[in-house]
């Protein structure tokens, strides 16, 4: 004898109240709301900008609200410590060309979502993760910001996304996102015209106000592109890159160093050129930043 309509009907109803109660959750300890007030950073930065630090930091990497213009803010990854009293970089950014102001607020939930939003309640970016089994949030020592589940699974990664940027183990694979864009200038924190593009056939800088190729890496015959990697070791600095098909990584040395360059980031400039930047933290007596490589 089939069960009852309403037997059936309560039924269901347990099983979805046993979903909802088993999706996994970010511990409230965990959550975070920083707001974007107070007092102004002292130290010297990239672009000569305004900041706020805020309390995510992993030395030498530090999670902060800068601008360039006033009322026009960017949350964004900075490099570098005060203590050597050197210029610190910006390595990551979250919402370039569209810039939040005074009193936005940058939330991690319970429901694992990261938005920075305006005081308006106005979304300016977010990561997309609501309910989708986040459990915690973490800067790596490399630089990497993520969203991890309960078994520390990545949901969600900063490495996936990318501005001009490409710290130390950080991918652009062909299937995306597969490039950095250049910034327009110091003071307009939006896109530039150059683009360093992975493509299924070549690694290039394209120049989109000319409709020219600045540069090309790599000759592969017949094989395809699949992913290019900033890498360091040995005292070099290099480009891994995989091509279809293949098991291997195989490698483009672009610089021979005497120190270690696994604090370095590769930099797409506002004019173009491509440069690569070694914060040296174990030498005391010598500059902390060395540029390690420069296409021109």
């Amino acid at each position: 004898m089939s069960r009852s309509w309403p037997t059936t009907l309560l039924a269901s109803l347990l099983l979805f109240s046993q979903i909802i109660s088993s999706i996994a959750q970010v511990p409230v300890e965990n959550t975070f709301k920083f707001v974007n007030e107070g007092e102004l950073g002292p130290f010297v930065v990239e672009y000569r900008a305004d900041y706020r630090v805020l309390n995510i930091f992993a030395n030498p990497f530090q999670l902060c609200f800068y601008n360039t213009t006033p009322k026009a803010w960017t949350l964004a990854l900075r490099m570098g410590t005060v203590r050597s009293e050197s210029l610190m970089r910006w390595v990551w950014e979250a919402n370039r060309g569209n810039p939040v102001k005074e009193n936005a607020t940058l939330t991690f939930g319970t429901d694992g979502n990261l938005v920075l939003a305006n005081a308006d309640g106005r979304i300016a970016w977010q990561t997309n993760t609501a309910n989708k089994g986040v459990t915690g949030f973490k800067l790596l020592p490399n630089g990497n910001i993520v969203l991890h589940d309960s078994k520390g699974k990545f949901v969600w990664q900063s490495f996936n996304h990318p501005t001009d940027t490409l710290l130390v183990g950080q991918s652009l694979p062909l299937s995306g996102p597969n490039k950095l864009v250049s910034r327009a200038s110091v003071e307009k924190n939006v896109n530039g015209p150059y683009s360093l593009v992975v493509q299924p056939k070549l690694f290039a800088i394209y120049n989109r106000t000319k409709l020219a190729v600045e540069l090309a890496w790599f000759d592969l015959g017949n094989s395809t592109l699949e992913s290019v990697k900033l890498n360091s070791g040995n005292q070099r600095l290099k480009l891994d890159y995989r091509l279809a098909k293949s098991t291997k990584r195989s490698s483009h040395v672009m610089a021979f160093t005497k120190y270690n360059t696994t604090l370095t980031y590769l930099r797409l400039e506002i004019d173009g050129n491509l440069k690569a930047y070694t914060f040296n933290d174990g030498d005391l007596d010598s500059p902390r930043w060395r540029v390690t490589y420069s296409m021109n």
